[in-house]
Protein backbone atom coordinates (compact mmCIF):
# COMPACT_ATOMS: atom_id res chain seq x y z
CA UNK A 1 0.00 0.00 0.00
CA UNK A 2 0.89 3.76 -0.61
CA UNK A 3 3.01 2.21 -2.99
CA UNK A 4 4.68 5.91 -4.11
CA UNK A 5 6.64 5.91 -0.74
CA UNK A 6 8.92 3.20 -1.86
CA UNK A 7 11.89 2.85 -3.93
CA UNK A 8 12.94 0.33 -6.90
CA UNK A 9 15.34 -0.73 -4.87
CA UNK A 10 12.86 -1.33 -1.80
CA UNK A 11 10.46 -2.90 -4.05
CA UNK A 12 12.67 -5.11 -5.80
CA UNK A 13 14.11 -6.59 -2.79
CA UNK A 14 10.26 -7.33 -1.56
CA UNK A 15 10.02 -9.66 -4.67
CA UNK A 16 13.46 -11.30 -4.03
CA UNK A 17 11.85 -12.98 -0.61
CA UNK A 18 9.77 -15.85 -3.22
CA UNK A 19 11.08 -17.30 -6.08
CA UNK A 20 7.19 -17.17 -7.36
CA UNK A 21 6.28 -14.04 -5.54
CA UNK A 22 2.47 -11.77 -6.62
CA UNK A 23 2.57 -8.11 -5.95
CA UNK A 24 -0.86 -5.91 -6.06
CA UNK A 25 0.50 -2.51 -5.70
CA UNK A 26 -2.01 -0.15 -4.32
CA UNK A 27 -1.74 3.67 -4.73
CA UNK A 28 -4.37 6.83 -4.90
CA UNK A 29 -1.17 8.26 -7.51
CA UNK A 30 0.80 5.73 -8.95
CA UNK A 31 5.02 7.06 -9.46
CA UNK A 32 5.43 7.90 -13.11
CA UNK A 33 7.59 4.68 -13.41
CA UNK A 34 4.65 2.37 -13.00
CA UNK A 35 1.97 4.24 -14.52
CA UNK A 36 3.82 3.97 -17.31
CA UNK A 37 4.48 0.35 -17.12
CA UNK A 38 0.98 0.02 -16.73
CA UNK A 39 0.08 2.35 -19.65
CA UNK A 40 2.73 0.38 -21.64
CA UNK A 41 1.27 -3.24 -20.96
CA UNK A 42 4.19 -4.53 -18.75
CA UNK A 43 1.99 -4.23 -15.61
CA UNK A 44 -2.08 -4.74 -15.02
CA UNK A 45 -3.44 -1.84 -13.63
CA UNK A 46 -7.28 -1.38 -12.30
CA UNK A 47 -8.76 2.09 -11.87
CA UNK A 48 -11.31 2.01 -8.54
CA UNK A 49 -12.94 5.37 -9.52
CA UNK A 50 -16.51 4.71 -7.89
CA UNK A 51 -16.35 7.69 -4.03
CA UNK A 52 -17.79 6.22 -1.14
CA UNK A 53 -21.47 7.27 -0.74
CA UNK A 54 -22.12 10.94 0.00
CA UNK A 55 -18.89 11.86 -0.80
CA UNK A 56 -17.95 15.13 -2.09
CA UNK A 57 -15.54 16.96 -4.56
CA UNK A 58 -13.25 19.11 -2.56
CA UNK A 59 -13.29 22.69 -3.45
CA UNK A 60 -9.22 23.95 -4.49
CA UNK A 61 -7.86 27.06 -4.92
CA UNK A 62 -4.51 28.42 -5.28
CA UNK A 63 -3.94 31.91 -4.44
CA UNK A 64 -0.98 33.81 -2.56
CA UNK A 65 -0.59 33.88 1.36
CA UNK A 66 -3.30 36.20 2.70
CA UNK A 67 -4.00 36.88 6.41
CA UNK A 68 -7.77 37.62 5.80
CA UNK A 69 -8.01 34.51 3.62
CA UNK A 70 -6.78 32.20 6.46
CA UNK A 71 -8.80 33.39 9.05
CA UNK A 72 -12.47 33.15 6.69
CA UNK A 73 -11.23 29.86 6.26
CA UNK A 74 -10.68 28.62 9.50
CA UNK A 75 -13.37 30.52 11.02
CA UNK A 76 -16.26 28.93 8.64
CA UNK A 77 -14.85 26.02 9.37
CA UNK A 78 -15.24 26.77 13.53
CA UNK A 79 -19.28 28.11 12.75
CA UNK A 80 -20.24 24.21 11.22
CA UNK A 81 -17.99 22.83 14.31
CA UNK A 82 -15.10 22.00 11.80
CA UNK A 83 -11.48 21.46 12.08
CA UNK A 84 -8.91 22.44 9.73
CA UNK A 85 -5.48 20.97 8.93
CA UNK A 86 -2.91 24.11 8.85
CA UNK A 87 0.17 22.72 6.79
CA UNK A 88 3.81 24.37 7.04
CA UNK A 89 5.86 21.50 6.28
CA UNK A 90 9.11 23.89 8.08
CA UNK A 91 10.04 22.03 11.12
CA UNK A 92 12.58 24.69 12.40
CA UNK A 93 9.57 27.73 12.62
CA UNK A 94 6.74 25.79 13.18
CA UNK A 95 6.11 26.81 16.56
CA UNK A 96 6.13 30.33 15.84
CA UNK A 97 3.87 29.90 12.57
CA UNK A 98 1.40 27.90 15.06
CA UNK A 99 1.41 31.29 16.85
CA UNK A 100 0.67 33.45 14.11
CA UNK A 101 -2.48 31.23 13.44
CA UNK A 102 -3.27 31.49 17.06
CA UNK A 103 -3.32 35.72 16.94
CA UNK A 104 -5.25 35.39 13.69
CA UNK A 105 -8.52 33.27 15.08
CA UNK A 106 -8.26 34.20 18.90
CA UNK A 107 -11.42 31.98 18.67
CA UNK A 108 -9.52 28.59 17.90
CA UNK A 109 -7.67 26.44 19.67
CA UNK A 110 -4.20 25.79 17.99
CA UNK A 111 -2.11 22.74 18.30
CA UNK A 112 1.16 21.85 16.23
CA UNK A 113 2.88 18.53 15.35
CA UNK A 114 5.85 17.28 13.30
CA UNK A 115 8.08 14.39 12.63
CA UNK A 116 11.29 15.52 15.33
CA UNK A 117 8.67 15.40 18.33
CA UNK A 118 8.62 12.21 20.20
CA UNK A 119 5.97 9.48 19.96
CA UNK A 120 4.07 10.40 22.86
CA UNK A 121 4.17 14.18 22.41
CA UNK A 122 2.73 13.35 18.39
CA UNK A 123 0.04 11.61 19.88
CA UNK A 124 -0.84 13.53 22.75
CA UNK A 125 -1.27 16.17 19.80
CA UNK A 126 -2.95 14.17 17.68
CA UNK A 127 -5.63 12.83 20.29
CA UNK A 128 -6.64 16.05 21.30
CA UNK A 129 -7.36 17.40 17.70
CA UNK A 130 -8.97 13.56 17.44
CA UNK A 131 -11.74 14.46 20.66
CA UNK A 132 -12.22 18.28 19.38
CA UNK A 133 -10.30 19.50 22.00
CA UNK A 134 -7.66 21.35 19.10
CA UNK A 135 -9.24 23.44 16.37
CA UNK A 136 -6.67 24.05 14.16
CA UNK A 137 -3.50 21.28 13.70
CA UNK A 138 -0.11 23.00 12.57
CA UNK A 139 1.53 20.26 10.88
CA UNK A 140 4.09 18.54 8.75
CA UNK A 141 3.54 16.41 5.55
CA UNK A 142 3.30 14.04 8.37
CA UNK A 143 -0.63 13.93 8.63
CA UNK A 144 -0.56 12.51 4.23
CA UNK A 145 -1.95 9.28 4.69
CA UNK A 146 -3.38 6.66 7.51
CA UNK A 147 -5.67 9.78 8.68
CA UNK A 148 -9.85 9.53 8.52
CA UNK A 149 -11.36 12.26 10.88
CA UNK A 150 -14.88 12.91 9.65
CA UNK A 151 -15.04 16.74 11.22
CA UNK A 152 -11.83 17.71 9.30
CA UNK A 153 -12.78 19.48 6.19
CA UNK A 154 -10.92 22.66 5.60
CA UNK A 155 -6.78 22.54 4.66
CA UNK A 156 -4.63 25.00 4.44
CA UNK A 157 -1.51 24.37 2.89
CA UNK A 158 1.47 26.87 3.13
CA UNK A 159 4.14 26.75 0.02
CA UNK A 160 2.17 24.59 -1.97
CA UNK A 161 4.53 24.82 -5.14
CA UNK A 162 7.47 23.01 -2.83
CA UNK A 163 5.60 19.86 -2.62
CA UNK A 164 4.65 17.24 -5.42
CA UNK A 165 1.67 16.53 -7.06
CA UNK A 166 1.23 13.13 -5.10
CA UNK A 167 2.12 14.89 -2.37
CA UNK A 168 -0.63 17.41 -2.72
CA UNK A 169 -3.27 15.35 -3.76
CA UNK A 170 -2.73 12.93 -0.69
CA UNK A 171 -2.74 15.83 1.69
CA UNK A 172 -5.82 16.97 0.25
CA UNK A 173 -7.18 13.71 0.82
CA UNK A 174 -7.08 14.10 4.71
CA UNK A 175 -10.22 16.74 4.80
CA UNK A 176 -13.96 15.48 2.92
CA UNK A 177 -14.19 12.04 4.60
CA UNK A 178 -17.35 12.56 5.17
CA UNK A 179 -20.56 14.27 3.77
CA UNK A 180 -19.54 17.88 3.99
CA UNK A 181 -18.57 20.33 1.28
CA UNK A 182 -14.45 20.56 2.38
CA UNK A 183 -12.11 22.92 1.14
CA UNK A 184 -8.28 23.03 0.34
CA UNK A 185 -6.20 26.39 0.03
CA UNK A 186 -2.74 26.38 -1.51
CA UNK A 187 -1.00 29.18 -0.67
CA UNK A 188 1.75 30.94 -3.02
CA UNK A 189 5.23 32.60 -1.10
CA UNK A 190 4.42 36.47 -1.10
CA UNK A 191 7.89 37.52 -2.65
CA UNK A 192 9.20 34.14 -3.88
CA UNK A 193 8.58 33.39 -7.06
CA UNK A 194 7.51 30.05 -8.44
CA UNK A 195 9.18 27.72 -11.15
CA UNK A 196 7.16 27.23 -14.33
CA UNK A 197 6.94 23.47 -13.19
CA UNK A 198 5.61 24.22 -9.77
CA UNK A 199 3.03 26.11 -11.55
CA UNK A 200 2.00 23.47 -13.77
CA UNK A 201 1.71 21.12 -10.82
CA UNK A 202 -0.54 23.53 -8.73
CA UNK A 203 -2.55 24.35 -12.21
CA UNK A 204 -3.10 20.37 -12.42
CA UNK A 205 -3.86 20.17 -8.98
CA UNK A 206 -6.77 22.91 -9.03
CA UNK A 207 -7.79 21.71 -12.58
CA UNK A 208 -8.12 18.17 -11.57
CA UNK A 209 -10.79 18.21 -8.13
CA UNK A 210 -13.31 15.73 -8.54
CA UNK A 211 -14.01 12.78 -6.85
CA UNK A 212 -11.45 10.03 -8.26
CA UNK A 213 -9.14 12.51 -10.07
CA UNK A 214 -6.32 10.40 -8.51
CA UNK A 215 -5.45 8.98 -12.30
CA UNK A 216 -6.01 12.08 -14.10
CA UNK A 217 -3.21 13.73 -11.66
CA UNK A 218 -0.70 10.99 -11.89
CA UNK A 219 -0.98 10.63 -15.71
CA UNK A 220 -0.53 14.91 -15.50
CA UNK A 221 2.44 13.98 -13.04
CA UNK A 222 4.14 11.78 -15.97
CA UNK A 223 4.11 14.14 -18.48
CA UNK A 224 5.86 16.77 -16.16
CA UNK A 225 8.09 14.76 -14.54
CA UNK A 226 8.91 12.29 -17.20
CA UNK A 227 8.72 8.38 -16.82
CA UNK A 228 12.35 7.44 -15.69
CA UNK A 229 14.30 4.72 -16.43
CA UNK A 230 11.87 1.37 -17.37
CA UNK A 231 14.90 -0.94 -17.01
CA UNK A 232 16.84 1.01 -14.40
CA UNK A 233 16.25 3.09 -10.81
CA UNK A 234 14.99 6.18 -11.53
CA UNK A 235 11.10 6.30 -10.61
CA UNK A 236 10.82 9.63 -12.70
CA UNK A 237 12.99 11.80 -15.72
CA UNK A 238 11.58 13.61 -18.63
CA UNK A 239 10.37 13.38 -21.73
CA UNK A 240 12.09 15.80 -23.68
CA UNK A 241 8.68 17.69 -23.70
CA UNK A 242 7.64 15.91 -26.85
CA UNK A 243 4.38 14.38 -24.95
CA UNK A 244 3.79 11.33 -24.04
CA UNK A 245 2.01 9.42 -26.70
CA UNK A 246 4.87 10.76 -28.96
CA UNK A 247 7.26 9.26 -26.35
CA UNK A 248 5.58 5.70 -26.77
CA UNK A 249 5.66 6.26 -30.75
CA UNK A 250 9.69 7.30 -30.54
CA UNK A 251 10.34 4.52 -27.98
CA UNK A 252 8.63 2.39 -29.70
CA UNK A 253 10.29 2.99 -33.08
CA UNK A 254 13.43 2.67 -30.92
CA UNK A 255 13.14 -0.60 -29.70
CA UNK A 256 12.03 -2.13 -33.59
CA UNK A 257 15.62 -0.59 -34.89
CA UNK A 258 17.22 -2.33 -31.88
CA UNK A 259 15.56 -5.70 -32.77
CA UNK A 260 16.33 -5.11 -36.54
CA UNK A 261 12.45 -4.87 -37.73
CA UNK A 262 11.65 -0.99 -37.81
CA UNK A 263 8.01 -0.58 -38.07
CA UNK A 264 6.33 0.58 -40.85
CA UNK A 265 6.29 4.31 -41.80
CA UNK A 266 3.26 5.52 -40.63
CA UNK A 267 1.57 7.84 -43.82
CA UNK A 268 0.43 10.98 -42.80
CA UNK A 269 -2.60 12.29 -44.97
CA UNK A 270 -2.99 16.10 -44.22
CA UNK A 271 -7.29 16.60 -45.31
CA UNK A 272 -8.57 19.86 -45.00
CA UNK A 273 -12.46 20.12 -45.97
CA UNK A 274 -13.81 22.96 -43.75
CA UNK A 275 -16.24 20.85 -41.68
CA UNK A 276 -16.63 20.12 -37.84
CA UNK A 277 -15.57 17.00 -36.74
CA UNK A 278 -14.64 16.00 -33.06
CA UNK A 279 -16.24 14.31 -29.85
CA UNK A 280 -18.19 16.71 -28.02
CA UNK A 281 -18.44 16.97 -24.21
CA UNK A 282 -21.99 16.30 -24.53
CA UNK A 283 -21.78 13.06 -25.95
CA UNK A 284 -18.89 12.23 -24.24
CA UNK A 285 -18.28 14.13 -20.92
CA UNK A 286 -15.21 12.58 -19.12
CA UNK A 287 -12.12 14.52 -20.86
CA UNK A 288 -9.88 10.84 -20.27
CA UNK A 289 -12.52 8.74 -22.65
CA UNK A 290 -13.06 11.66 -25.05
CA UNK A 291 -8.52 11.42 -24.90
CA UNK A 292 -8.43 7.61 -25.25
CA UNK A 293 -10.88 7.64 -28.48
CA UNK A 294 -8.70 10.28 -29.94
CA UNK A 295 -5.79 8.44 -28.84
CA UNK A 296 -7.14 5.19 -30.55
CA UNK A 297 -8.36 7.01 -34.03
CA UNK A 298 -5.35 7.84 -34.55
CA UNK A 299 -3.67 4.64 -33.70
CA UNK A 300 -5.97 2.97 -36.39
CA UNK A 301 -3.77 1.69 -39.56
CA UNK A 302 -6.65 -0.40 -41.11
CA UNK A 303 -10.18 0.18 -41.63
CA UNK A 304 -11.04 -2.58 -40.07
CA UNK A 305 -9.45 -1.01 -36.53
CA UNK A 306 -11.55 1.58 -37.72
CA UNK A 307 -14.89 -0.30 -38.10
CA UNK A 308 -14.31 -1.71 -34.49
CA UNK A 309 -14.00 1.64 -32.69
CA UNK A 310 -16.96 3.15 -34.84
CA UNK A 311 -19.02 -0.51 -33.24
CA UNK A 312 -17.85 0.62 -29.83
CA UNK A 313 -19.11 4.04 -30.51
CA UNK A 314 -22.36 3.06 -31.48
CA UNK A 315 -23.08 0.64 -29.02
CA UNK A 316 -22.92 4.34 -26.56
CA UNK A 317 -26.35 4.97 -24.67
CA UNK A 318 -27.21 8.06 -27.51
CA UNK A 319 -26.26 7.60 -30.74
CA UNK A 320 -23.14 9.45 -32.55
CA UNK A 321 -23.96 13.05 -33.16
CA UNK A 322 -23.40 14.02 -36.91
CA UNK A 323 -19.99 15.71 -36.29
CA UNK A 324 -18.60 12.18 -35.16
CA UNK A 325 -19.82 10.66 -37.82
CA UNK A 326 -17.90 12.82 -39.67
CA UNK A 327 -14.73 12.43 -37.38
CA UNK A 328 -14.91 8.66 -38.52
CA UNK A 329 -15.54 9.85 -42.16
CA UNK A 330 -12.49 11.99 -42.15
CA UNK A 331 -10.29 9.18 -40.31
CA UNK A 332 -11.13 6.71 -42.79
CA UNK A 333 -10.35 9.33 -46.21
CA UNK A 334 -6.83 9.62 -44.38
CA UNK A 335 -6.10 6.08 -44.32
CA UNK A 336 -7.58 5.04 -47.60
CA UNK A 337 -5.99 8.42 -49.10
CA UNK A 338 -2.66 7.42 -47.31
CA UNK A 339 -2.68 3.79 -48.97
CA UNK A 340 -2.79 5.29 -52.51
CA UNK A 341 -0.17 7.62 -51.86
CA UNK A 342 -2.42 10.71 -51.43
CA UNK A 343 -0.12 13.28 -49.22
CA UNK A 344 -2.96 16.17 -49.07
CA UNK A 345 -6.88 16.87 -49.75
CA UNK A 346 -7.87 20.52 -49.26
CA UNK A 347 -11.36 22.34 -50.19
CA UNK A 348 -10.20 25.32 -51.81
CA UNK A 349 -13.56 26.46 -53.18
CA UNK A 350 -15.05 25.35 -55.91
CA UNK A 351 -12.03 22.49 -55.83
CA UNK A 352 -10.65 20.01 -54.15
CA UNK A 353 -7.26 19.70 -54.41
CA UNK A 354 -5.42 16.56 -54.25
CA UNK A 355 -1.38 16.38 -53.94
CA UNK A 356 0.03 12.88 -54.64
CA UNK A 357 3.40 11.05 -54.54
CA UNK A 358 2.50 9.11 -58.08
CA UNK A 359 -0.73 10.02 -59.72
CA UNK A 360 -0.78 6.68 -61.82
CA UNK A 361 -1.52 4.89 -58.38
CA UNK A 362 -4.84 7.29 -57.87
CA UNK A 363 -6.05 7.09 -61.88
CA UNK A 364 -8.97 5.01 -60.31
CA UNK A 365 -9.88 7.57 -57.62
CA UNK A 366 -10.91 9.88 -60.74
CA UNK A 367 -12.05 7.42 -63.19
CA UNK A 368 -15.90 8.55 -64.31
CA UNK A 369 -15.85 11.17 -61.32
CA UNK A 370 -18.63 13.43 -61.47
CA UNK A 371 -17.66 16.58 -62.37
CA UNK A 372 -14.12 17.47 -64.16
CA UNK A 373 -10.66 16.39 -63.46
CA UNK A 374 -7.76 19.03 -64.12
CA UNK A 375 -4.10 18.28 -63.87
CA UNK A 376 -1.63 21.75 -63.27
CA UNK A 377 1.13 19.16 -62.93
CA UNK A 378 2.58 15.72 -62.29
CA UNK A 379 1.83 15.48 -58.72
CA UNK A 380 -1.79 18.23 -58.40
CA UNK A 381 -4.99 17.16 -59.59
CA UNK A 382 -7.90 19.62 -59.15
CA UNK A 383 -11.66 17.86 -58.91
CA UNK A 384 -14.64 20.32 -59.10
CA UNK A 385 -17.97 18.49 -58.28
CA UNK A 386 -20.93 19.37 -59.82
CA UNK A 387 -22.43 22.64 -57.07
CA UNK A 388 -25.52 19.55 -55.92
CA UNK A 389 -21.94 17.38 -54.43
CA UNK A 390 -20.22 20.45 -53.03
CA UNK A 391 -22.16 20.38 -50.09
CA UNK A 392 -21.35 19.03 -46.24
CA UNK A 393 -21.98 16.18 -45.66
CA UNK A 394 -22.33 15.37 -49.46
CA UNK A 395 -19.63 15.84 -49.99
CA UNK A 396 -17.66 13.57 -47.63
CA UNK A 397 -19.78 10.72 -48.23
CA UNK A 398 -18.73 11.00 -52.49
CA UNK A 399 -15.00 11.17 -51.85
CA UNK A 400 -15.34 8.34 -49.61
CA UNK A 401 -17.40 6.05 -51.91
CA UNK A 402 -14.54 6.96 -54.66
CA UNK A 403 -11.50 6.10 -52.32
CA UNK A 404 -13.31 2.42 -51.40
CA UNK A 405 -14.52 1.87 -54.85
CA UNK A 406 -10.99 3.06 -55.95
CA UNK A 407 -9.26 0.42 -53.25
CA UNK A 408 -11.49 -2.43 -54.35
CA UNK A 409 -10.04 -1.51 -58.09
CA UNK A 410 -6.50 -1.60 -57.16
Amino acid sequence: DEEQRFGVEHKERLKGLRATVEVLTMTATPIPRTLHMALLGLRDISSLATPPLDRRAIHTEVCHYDDRLIRQAILRELARDGQTFFVHNRVFNIESVADRVQRLVPEAKVAFAHGQMSAQQIESAMLRFVRGQVNVLVCTTIIESGLDIPTANTMIIQDADRLGLAELHQLRGRVGRYKHRAYCYLLLPERRPVSPTAARRLKAIEEFSDLGAGFQIAMRDLEIRGAGNILGAEQSGHIAAVGYELYCRLLEEAVGQLKGTPPPARREVHVELGIEAYLPKSYIPSERQRMEIYRRLAACAAASELKQLADALADAPAPPPPMVETLLDLAEIRLRAGAMGVESIIRVEPDLVFTVRDFHAVEGLFKDAPGTVRLPDARTAHWRMPPAYRQMPTLVNVLLNRLRRAGKDS
